[in-house]
């Protein structure tokens, strides 16, 4: 079983990556986001920029570092209690933009390594971890079917864009490290699929995103001491406000709101719903036209299980 990891440590690390071009119109702003690590089992993302017009052609890496403490709880519903961890997780990713249909599209793909140590309460007695492993790696296609044409980067220099809809399928593979032993493990040992759907409109300076996205989670067979483990899908409402402060340089206020997943573990139902919510700040800078850096914060405003604990990342970005 997984630790449900801040933002996106565990679950879909989202790297947002802006780049500024000259054109005959002046600067154009482009946004691509990796998702990345692992799908975990908890809905914590907050993905500003998501679901806007990119040229097509266009690649990308991330490297990032992000780092949670609080009560950080292990995924999904492990009967623990007072969860006290520290997570550092190194991440790696790869996006690619091309046309399906005539409109932008990309595949994105990443996976990162984690070390996490802390304590909880199990049956009474303090446990304690402390150990590194690799997540399970996901892979996302992304289809913005209205108002994204596909064009090259010349081409997109001198489009303006308005609404932007757009929908997307995001695949965890369960090859993680993982340990049935374990309560606490890096991986998930079960499959995930995360279908999605979000719009995006530019106002002058501004931006506003919503999405909206759903975990569909296949059963563990093996999840500790050879018990089963089912869990209902998890449903996640997302909204985001962008102000431009000048090419490639923006500031992204975030939220989230997030709820279901609840658990049967054998034969037991677990009192394990989620009905939680996260705020979070978005900043990147530009350093050239190839390199960028974000940096993010988010922290849990609305709590019910395993969301009151604060999140920090940096992402290095690269286009080509």
């Amino acid at each position: 079983m997984s630790f449900i990891a801040p933002e996106h440590i565990f679950q879909n690390l989202s790297i947002t990556r802006s780049f500024s071009f000259l054109g005959t119109r002046g600067v154009l702003l482009l946004t691509v986001c990796l998702a990345q690590c692992v799908t975990g089992a908890q809905a914590q993302d907050l993905e500003p920029r998501s679901y806007t017009n990119i040229p097509i052609g266009m690649n990308f890496m991330v490297l990032g570092y992000a780092h949670s403490q609080g009560e950080v709880s292990p995924s999904p519903g492990a009967p623990v209690e007072n969860v006290q961890l520290n997570i550092d997780a190194a991440a790696i990713g790869y996006a690619h933009s091309f046309s399906l249909g005539g409109r932008s599209s990309k595949i994105d793909m990443g996976v990162s390594r984690v070390c996490f140590d802390g304590s909880a309460i199990l049956a009474g007695e303090t446990i304690t971890a402390d150990r590194c492993g690799y997540t399970d790696p996901s892979i996302r296609l992304t289809w913005n079917f209205f108002g994204a044409p596909a064009l090259s980067l010349k081409e997109f220099a001198s489009w303006d864009q308005g609404v932007v809809i757009g929908t997307s399928l995001q695949v965890t593979v369960p090859i993680g490290s993982y340990d049935e032993k374990r309560l606490l493990n890096a991986g998930t040992n079960r499959w995930v699929f995360r279908p999605g759907i979000g719009m995006s409109q530019k106002l002058g300076r501004w931006y506003y995103n919503l999405i909206a996205s759903a975990r569909i989670y296949a059963d563990n067979d093996e999840y500790f001491n050879d018990v089963s483990l089912h869990q209902e899908p998890q449903y996640t409402f997302q909204g985001h406000l962008i102000y431009s402060i000048g090419p490639g340089h923006w500031l992204s206020i975030n939220s989230n709101y997030f709820f279901g997943g609840e658990t049967t573990k054998g034969n037991i139902e677990f009192d394990d719903y989620q009905e939680n919510s996260r705020f979070g700040l978005t900043y990147s800078i530009p350093l050239s036209r190839h390199h960028s850096i974000k940096l993010n914060y988010s922290k849990g405003v609305l709590t019910r299980v395993g969301n009151d604990f604060d999140s920090f990342g940096a992402f290095w970005l690269y286009n080509f």
